[in-house]
Formats: C-alpha cells, structure tokens, sequence
C-alpha cells in the first residue's frame, strides 16, 4: 500500500521589504546587550566628553555605564526615594539629579558624596539641566514651579509660578545661558527668559508633555505628549509646523541623530521610530520587549540605549566595517554542528550491510484530514493558515474531484470564511487560476441562496467591485504595456527577436491570463 504523500505547497518568490539608505543604516547594530536594573529606568544621559559613559536613572540609584562596560563603573546611592532625571554638565565632571524627596543633589563624577544639596521645592523634582554657562541648574517639579540655581553659592536665583500642574520635562539653551523651556502635564510648552520675570512664549500642545527636545540650531522645538510629536518654529513665536501621530499609546521620550537629520521618538506602544528631519515620515522603526521610559543616542550613533519599564536597559552597539560585510550563510559554523553531520559522507563499501529504520512521516493537520477523507475539515483548517498553505489545499482539492464537496453543505458563517479568503486573494497573480475555479464553484452551488443573506450578499457585492476594480487595472496596464511596445519598435533598429525577450513575452501572456481569469468569475457575476 502506497504511503500518503502530503500536499506540496508551492514557493513563491518573496516580495522583500524596500531597501532604504537608512534601513541599512539603522539595521547595522549588533544583538543588544540587556542589563537587569533595580527599577523603572526613567532617564538616560551621555556624558559630552570621552570616553563617553552614560548616566542611567533607575529607582533610587544611578548607575554609570562604560561605552561597552556592562557593569556600572560608578553607582550614585544617596537618594532616599527614587531619584530622576541624571544629567552631565557640559565637561562631564559634574552630574545633577532631581529626587521624589524635591531635593536636587549635585555629583562630581570622581566622587561619591553630593558636593551641593538644593533645598526649596516642596514636591518631587522631575527635571534637572545645567545652563550653557555651567554655573547655574534648572529644575522642574510637580509643586509647578521651576527654578534657577546658583552653583557656586548653592542659592536659588528665581522661581516661576506659571504651570498649573505637574512639571515633568525641560531644557536649557546650549547657546544662550538665559534661555530655558518647561513642559507640563497642563499641556503647554513655555519659553523663559532669566532676564525678565515671566515666560516669553506659550504654546499649547493639547496632551500632558512628556518630553521636550531643542534642535541644535535651537530654532525648532519638539515636544512629546499623548500619542502626539509635535514641531514648533520658535523664531516665529512658537508657531506650530508639524504633529505627529505615528504611535499607539503615549510618547515618553525624543532624540535627535548625531547629524541632526534623523529624530527618534519612543513610546510606550514599545516602539521607537525614526523620522527624517526634511519630511518627517518614518523611515525606521525599532521594536522592544517593554514600554518605552528612556531613550538616548551616544555620540556618532554608535549606541543606542533604551530604558523600559520592567527595569531592562537595552544596548544596542553599532557594527565594525568589518562585521559589517560578513555574510551569514558564510559564517563559520559552530563546533557542535558537526554532531549533527557526523557520518552523512561516509561511503558504504561492499561488503557493508545497511540496517534503516522506517522514518516516521509527521503531517500537517489538513493533511491528516485529507488521509482520512475528511475534505471539508481540511479545507477550513488550511482558510486558518497562510494564503499559500489554502490555495495549495483548494489546487489538490481540484485535483482530486472533490473540490465541489469541500465548498458544498456550509452556512453562513462557512460561506463568509469562504469569500472573505477570495475577496483578499482572488486578484493575486500567484492565487488567480487557482480560485478563479473555486470561485466559479461557489456561485454554482450557491447560486439558489443568494439574497436570503445580507451578509453573504454584502460580500459578493464587494467582490464584484472589486472584479470590476482589477479588469479596469488590467486593461490599463495592457494599454500602457501596447504603447511601450510602440516607442520601442520606433526607436530601435529592426532585427531578430533574442531568446532574453521571452520573459517580456512570458509577461505578458500571464498579464493575459490573469485577465481572462478575472473576466470569466465577473461574467458569472453579470450573468
């Protein structure tokens, strides 16, 4: 008795997603490297100066970290609660850091005792920066205020009473000391002057602000908040230029490239997307395990580190040119491989005599279905699977005659299956000849039940459209097809056909088919 063979599903050729200068880019990083941490890692900060490390805010600690280092190199523990929002000064020798206790404790990064403790807000203090200037800080808090602080005389310089919630994002200029911007859970944005003593500009993002960004230029201003980015033109008074809604759920925190043409946003919908600076369309997107709290860039792109809410810090490190061009398949193999192809050489001689064991054949469910004969089982459980596993199930349906039984005896909710598969395969070049014959079975059998069902004559409705759709595709296709023809033979030399035109040719005759399989099921329809 012959042994059941089971159905061969066709391979097609894969349509591979497009290949962009900044997919190379942006996938040329290695496996990232994961740190367990002791919290929420709310904040990241590189250090300006070489080597390079970069400050990590997590529960009440903050760790530094090597640019490869994956042990913190220097670890900040005087926080009595959690701490936030750990950044460097502009030489990389002092770090300041906020605290849920509202007191900002400043850091030498040789040391491990706070050199200086800022006493004066009355909630927890969420936002810390240095001015361009070095000797002064700003910080936000939830009390909605944010203040100016003298380092050198540990005083406070000015305080600002102007958000009516919490305070959770800011930024000083990098090139004017005087310049600062707040963002609030009030859902604006405001710029301040330290020379005068309210804010000068006020723009209204509409969401709770999450995070604030200055381009380099510093003439435009991102800010994040709800499931918006948002672009401000600060030269013309806070005028808004661009929104932004690319995620699901709420941006936490925005990046800019090392050149300045790229801005990342990352979100809690465990996504970071990257857009061009000219257009702002994404041009590639990054996904991770967790929501998204933290997300920083080392200099020259050459990290990028990701701090998510179940406490994992995510490095990703960018290729060497020399990784860079190794192919895959040509990698060496691993030792323990060659367990597996121990003896797959090895010649029998003649006086040798081989003893095999029956292989054991393991089929897939719509298989074992089709062995036992059960052809309106298999044929719902392949409309489960990949378009591909379907139409091979339907063709060895066809090919045995009982194609008919399968699609026969179903009720509505199987006959809606059934069309809503055609509905999104029926147009595929791969898929026509096969379910256009499908497809004519069906309106044969059903043929005396259409319009006792809204549904089912919803469907067929939309599958004559879209019949009606793709004929009109397909005739303008070969019109466009007929008049290239024509400015081709105008404008070459006449001679003999060479044998690399037969695919041109093999083009167009299924072009054709494909029509004439289209236009025979929209037939039956009109009939």
């Amino acid at each position: 008795m012959a042994s059941f063979k089971p159905t061969k599903v066709q391979v097609y050729p894969k349509l591979g997603e497009k290949v962009t200068q900044d997919t190379l880019y942006w996938k040329n990083y290695k496996a990232p490297v994961q740190i367990k941490e002791f919290g929420a890692i709310t904040n990241i900060d590189f250090s300006p100066v070489a080597p390079h490390n970069f400050a990590v805010t997590a529960f009440t600690r903050i760790h530094i970290y090597g640019p490869f280092s994956q042990e913190p190199v220097k670890t900040f523990t005087r926080f009595k609660d959690t701490a936030y929002c750990g950044r460097f000064r502009s030489d990389g020798q002092l770090l300041v850091a906020g605290c849920e206790d509202s007191v900002v404790r400043l850091f030498d990064v040789s040391g491990k005792v706070a050199l200086r403790m800022f006493r004066g807000h009355t909630k927890a203090v969420h936002v810390t920066d240095f001015t361009s200037d070095r000797y002064q800080i700003l910080t936000g808090s939830d009390d909605y205020t944010c203040r100016l602080w003298d380092i050198p005389n540990a005083t406070e310089l000015t305080t600002y009473h102007e958000h009516t919630d919490y305070i959770r994002c800011g930024v000083t200029s990098k090139l004017n000391r005087d310049l600062f911007i707040t963002g609030s859970y009030d859902h604006t944005l405001k710029l301040f002057d330290a020379r005068v003593d309210k804010s000068v500009i006020t723009m209204d993002h509409g969401q709770p602000v999450e995070s604030v960004l200055l381009y380099p230029s510093e003439g435009l201003l991102v800010s994040a908040g709800g499931r918006y980015v948002k672009v401000w033109d600060l030269l013309k008074g806070g005028q808004p230029l661009v929104s932004l809604k690319n995620h699901h759920k709420t941006v936490t925190c925005l990046c800019l490239s090392s050149n300045g043409q790229r801005l990342l946003s990352a979100s809690l919908d465990r996504h970071v997307k990257v857009y061009s600076t000219t257009n702002y369309k994404v041009v590639h997107n990054f996904d991770y395990a967790a929501s998204i709290l933290s997300l920083a860039l080392a200099p020259d792109d050459e990290s990028i580190v990701v701090g998510m809410t179940n406490s994992v810090l995510s490095i990703k490190h960018r290729k060497s040119p020399e990784e860079s061009k190794e192919i895959p398949g040509q990698q060496r193999q691993r030792p323990s491989y060659r367990v597996f192809v121990k003896g797959k050489n090895y010649v029998p001689k003649q006086d040798d005599y081989l003893v095999s064991k029956p292989v054991k054949q393991h089929l897939a469910k719509y298989d074992k279905q089709l062995k036992k004969f059960n052809v309106s089982k298999a044929l719902d459980t392949a409309l489960e699977r990949k378009p591909e596993i379907t139409v091979a199930v339907i063709k060895e349906l066809d090919r045995r005659g009982t194609l008919k039984n399968a699609l026969a005896g179903r009720d509505e909710q199987g006959l809606s299956q059934l069309l809503n598969f055609l509905i999104g395969n029926l147009v595929d070049s791969r898929f026509a000849p096969v379910l256009v014959t499908a497809a004519e079975m069906i309106l044969d059998i059903y043929q005396s039940v259409i319009g006792q069902s809204a549904v089912v004559d919803r469907q067929l409705l939309r599958l004559q459209e879209l019949l009606e759709r793709e004929i009109d595709y397909q005739q303008d296709l070969l019109e466009v097809l007929g008049m290239l023809d024509t400015m081709f033979a105008s404008s070459l030399p006449r001679k003999e056909v060479p044998c690399s035109q037969c695919v041109t040719l093999h083009w167009k005759s299924c072009n054709y088919t494909l029509s004439v399989n289209v236009l025979k099921v929209y037939v039956r329809f009109s009939v």
